[in-house]
């Protein structure tokens, strides 16, 4: 009789007839799956293993996955060109959220995670604007449910959960510097694939993309828009001017000197990268990020000097013609040209957006508005009208009520934001590491009004963990101050130590 418990290797396990079976089995599965889904399934079945041992150092450290969900953001949209997504943009990007999630609660089990550590506010002004996005459902004014659902997540849903996320799981400045050096780095790959398309070409995935229709905007007078490996030319000037104001500003507090070289590096790269991409609306990024900068400085001085650059700078685009020869200079200066063919154009589509939004203060229903709405209703008004810049999107998707809704929660994030930082917050590289956030993001809101830039990966993203951080800028400086204080302690400690072993203590004894 054999002995069932024998150990057995390698091939030896075929000859047991169950586990024969079993692979048999599972290849039939597989084969069907890949016979009915396609290629798409394959390279799902492919990638398993790899997010098994994701899902693996997820649960040991939560924060990777919001790590991810920044590089994700970055590469999700260009990818497209090159291959065929197993699944939705939208249904990975939420993948992550939900796994990023599952991870906080597994590493907090037997207990619940704390949740208190994330202020009130933070959880309010989201939730806030994620009800109204949710009651659209019901606006009278909708017709297609699916525009809806396409919308909801990065509209709605985003807004909500990464500011909560971005403030439970980066709760130190060590953190979101690592979070820094991730966003950074995609950053400067973006800048650098820009480069490649300016000075090199496109490649053949990329010229597949422009003869499809992309050409329309992003050939103009014969040169290319620079888009790198993001959405379009727009996002990349957008995001890259953002990020060229954060860094920049974080680097004036850093605390080593490899984190301020690399700052301003990735800082210079994304202003370079903003010119690049020849996006004009992308320059009321750094102008109105660095206003804001000197009025966080306190200081008169410094916000006289301030104005006098952001003045010669005007008046370098607005009034001179140096450089002019230079492509991407003469597309920036064409930003400070009120007769501007494509600005008199979006005024004019504005004008009949007016007319039909006077009778529907809560909008024409989420998802309904622009060209991204031709899939799902081709023949509709609102959405054979571009809006172009994302406040107009707002308020055609969810009217007047929406807009101001929307105007008064961001304004709220940034006001708090920036009072925290002028006069509760102390450490000096948590002041810098918040005013960059606020400064990029009043720079991000400025330059939605010319294109959909926030609304958009990966700007959105960024943007709404810098708000949660924002809001929670006293408490971190509170758990810095209290480190430096347990670390000053125990300087001290050991200096006396040190003395006790040089000058021992000598004991006299008073039996004679």
């Amino acid at each position: 009789m054999n002995n069932l418990f024998n150990k057995r290797e390698g091939a030896g396990w075929l000859q047991v007839p169950t586990i024969t079976v079993t692979i048999l089995l599972f290849a039939l599965l597989i084969g069907y799956l890949v016979g009915v889904g396609g290629i798409g399934i394959a390279g799902a079945l492919l990638l398993l293993p790899f997010g098994v041992i994701f899902f693996f150092f997820l649960i040991k450290k939560p924060e990777i996955g919001l790590y991810t969900i920044i590089v994700s953001s970055f590469l999700l949209l260009g990818s497209s060109r090159y291959i065929e997504l197993p699944f939705p943009i939208g249904i990975i990007m939420d993948s992550l959220i939900v796994l990023t999630l599952i991870a906080i609660y597994i590493v907090n089990f037997p207990t619940k995670p704390d949740w208190k550590v994330v202020k009130r506010d933070t959880v309010v002004v989201g939730l806030v604007w994620f009800s109204y996005c949710i009651i659209q459902i019901a606006n009278p004014e909708a017709k297609s449910f699916d525009a809806w659902m396409s919308a909801i997540r990065p509209v709605g849903f985003y807004p909500f959960i990464l500011p909560i996320l971005g403030v439970y799981l980066l709760k130190t400045p060590d953190k979101v510097r690592i979070l820094l050096y991730v966003w950074g780095i995609m950053s400067l790959l973006g800048t650098l694939k820009g480069m490649s398309q300016l000075y090199i070409g496109v490649d053949r995935w990329e010229q597949r993309w422009l003869d499809g229709g992309a050409n329309l905007t992003h050939i103009l007078f014969g040169r290319l828009r620079v888009f790198s490996f993001y959405s379009d030319a727009g996002q990349f000037g957008g995001n890259q001017a953002y990020t060229g104001v954060v860094f920049i500003i974080a680097s004036f507090g850093a605390k080593t000197l490899r984190d301020k070289i690399f700052y301003l590096l990735v800082g210079i790269m994304g202003i370079y990268g903003m010119f690049l991409s020849g996006t004009r609306g992308s320059m009321a990024v750094p102008f109105a990020g660095f206003a804001l900068y000197f009025l966080h400085r306190k200081n008169l001085s410094m916000i006289v000097i301030g104005a006098l650059l952001g003045t010669v700078i005007f008046v370098f685009f607005k009034y001179t013609t140096i450089g002019q020869g230079n492509y991407q200079i003469n597309r920036m200066r064409t930003a400070f040209n009120p007769d501007d063919p494509s600005l008199l154009v979006r005024l004019e589509n504005q004008k009949k957006l007016k007319v039909y939004m006077a009778t529907r203060p809560i909008g024409g229903g989420l998802g309904h508005g622009g060209s991204k709405a031709k899939k799902f209703l081709p023949y509709a008004f609102l959405s054979n009208v571009p809006t172009d810049s994302w406040y107009v999107l707002v308020w055609v998707e969810l009217g007047v009520v929406g807009l101001v809704l929307h105007l008064i929660l961001m304004f709220y994030v940034l006001i708090m934001g920036s009072y925290y930082l002028m006069f509760r917050v102390r450490d000096r590289s948590v002041q810098s590491l918040m005013s960059g956030f606020a400064c990029g993001m009043l720079g991000i809101m400025a330059a939605s009004y010319g294109n959909a830039i926030i609304g958009q990966m990966p700007s959105g993203q960024s943007v709404y963990i810098a708000m949660g951080l924002l809001l929670n800028s006293v408490a971190m400086d509170k758990r810095v101050r209290i480190q430096k204080r347990k670390a000053t302690s125990k300087t001290k400690f050991r200096k006396l130590q040190r003395k006790q072993l040089v000058f021992p203590r000598i004991e006299i004894s008073h039996r004679y």
